[in-house]
């Protein structure tokens, strides 16, 4: 199973201590490996260097590949968004530590709707007119700026259901998504900011040929995920490497410039929180349009919906306090 969901890689040549322990780094597929590889590379050659431990970076086709591979002690740190960030908590013993800080200190980032420069589609009151004309480019089902932010706030609230509206749906990653829209082989797709933004510095003339039309509201900065049984000393290790990234040093700093981020702070799984929250308002709303399921059902798969919301908003309430 593990050999088909990814590909373990050594990225540094350091040499270590025979019993230097070994953290693998799983990296979500937002784009190609070849890609992540150059743009992680670098920073993870430094971890090893830095802190003394064997650093692996692991890749898989898709984000549950990471998911899995920390669940199964395969991999013990992950750089997730939101939306995987809540299954790697929930389902493989996860913790969030730190969360990245977006170049120029942006306090995260924005998913999006593009399409081509040339195309006729403005807004989305456009897309839901044109919809089933449309050849659409989703995200991964655990991207939160490729699928859980705009299959909620830019289809759900304006009536647009991605399934059954649309001509049809290709899912895949941020970098191909985009491609896919300069190239014309999907006609709209989502994506985010910082994916157009990084296509702007290494294809500009395909990151040309793509227009916005829909920005969501503000998403959390991505978190990293350890697994909660990972030795406190290591833990230690890595995060005091990363909050203190890029602080003073300016080859530190043009390997963060790559990867478009400008450091690391300290948070914890209450980020996750909102994410969680629209997970499950995302889903009060499926069950309260499904016409298929009786009274009864209906009723009390609500209720449960709004324990948990009510549960979700005592814990963001005594986060802020």
């Amino acid at each position: 199973m593990f050999k088909k969901l990814f590909v373990a890689l050594s990225l540094c040549a350091a040499v270590l201590p025979a019993h230097a322990q070994e953290v693998n780094f799983g990296i979500i597929s937002t784009e190609s490996q070849k890609n992540l590889k150059s743009s992680w590379g670098p920073l993870l050659d430094d971890m090893q260097k830095q802190t003394g431990l064997k650093v692996n970076a692991f890749f898989a086709s898709d984000y549950n590949g990471i998911i899995e591979a920390q669940r199964f002690n395969k991999v013990q740190v992950a750089w997730y968004g939101n939306q995987s960030a809540i299954d790697a908590v929930d389902r493989a013993k996860g913790e969030v530590f730190v969360q990245t800080l977006a170049a120029g200190g942006a306090p995260g980032y924005w998913s999006m709707l593009v399409v081509h420069k040339d195309s006729p589609i403005k807004s989305i009151e456009d897309v839901k007119k044109h919809a089933k004309t449309l050849r659409l480019g989703f995200g991964d089902p655990k991207s939160t700026s490729g699928t859980l932010v705009p299959g909620y706030y830019a289809f759900q609230q304006n009536g647009i259901d991605p399934a059954a509206d649309f001509k049809a749906v290709i899912r895949s990653n941020h970098e191909t998504n985009l491609l896919a829209v300069a190239t014309k082989q999907v006609d709209i797709a989502t994506n985010n900011n910082e994916s157009l933004e990084r296509l702007t510095q290494t294809q500009p003339d395909r990151a040309a040929l793509v227009r916005e039309i829909w920005r969501s509201p503000l998403i959390a900065s991505d978190p990293l995920v350890w697994r909660a049984d990972l030795a406190a000393d290591t833990k230690k290790k890595i995060k005091d490497f990363l909050v203190a990234y890029g602080k003073s040093s300016a080859e530190e700093k043009q390997i963060l410039t790559k990867l478009g981020l400008s450091g690391f702070q300290a948070s914890s799984d209450v980020q996750l929180v909102p994410y969680r929250q629209l997970r499950v308002i995302s889903e009060k709303n499926k069950v309260m349009a499904d016409t298929r399921m009786s009274d009864a059902e209906k009723k009390a798969k609500l209720a449960e919906l709004d324990r948990q919301l009510a549960e979700l908003g005592t814990r963001m309430a005594a986060a802020k306090q």
